[in-house]
């Protein structure tokens, strides 16, 4: 029997917002139609969260010309208030988030272990793009 280990990929950003509005606007399905996408021809139209261990999210993305979507979703493993989040996706890959308050600031690390199907360098900008999204999305409310 052999055993794959899987890549995991880190990305990272600095809001600048306090943790408690970080958290909210992460975690709060309305606010996550508007910044869960990875560029501008792609968006959320629907997400569903029930933000709790043993809780499951799904999150439609979907191109907004109607081309292609996808659900995006899993169950929390684990949830932290204002610390941490960590879920296992749909096909069974780990994902982790950690939120460091920094007084008017928020450190946010992304841990995600990636898939076999599309090259590394791409998932982890992707994943960032979205991260960023969040950057700005956050610091304009």
């Amino acid at each position: 029997m052999s055993t794959t280990e899987k890549t995991v990929v880190t990305i990272k950003a600095t809001i600048h917002a306090p943790v408690e509005k970080v958290w909210e606007l992460w975690n709060t399905a309305d606010h996550v139609t508007k910044w869960n996408n990875a560029s501008p021809d792609w968006h959320t139209p629907k997400a569903e969260n029930d933000f709790r261990e043993g809780g499951a999210f799904v999150y439609r993305m979907e191109a907004k010309d109607g081309s292609f979507g996808f659900d995006f979703g899993g169950v929390y493993d684990r949830v932290k208030a204002l610390e941490e989040v960590a879920y296992t996706l749909g096909d069974g890959r780990k994902v982790a988030i950690r939120f460091k308050a920094d007084g008017a600031y928020t450190h946010i690390v992304e841990n995600f272990e990636a898939e076999g199907m599309n090259p590394v360098e791409m998932q982890q900008q992707g994943w960032q793009s979205i991260l960023d999204n969040f950057k700005k999305y956050a610091e304009a409310q």
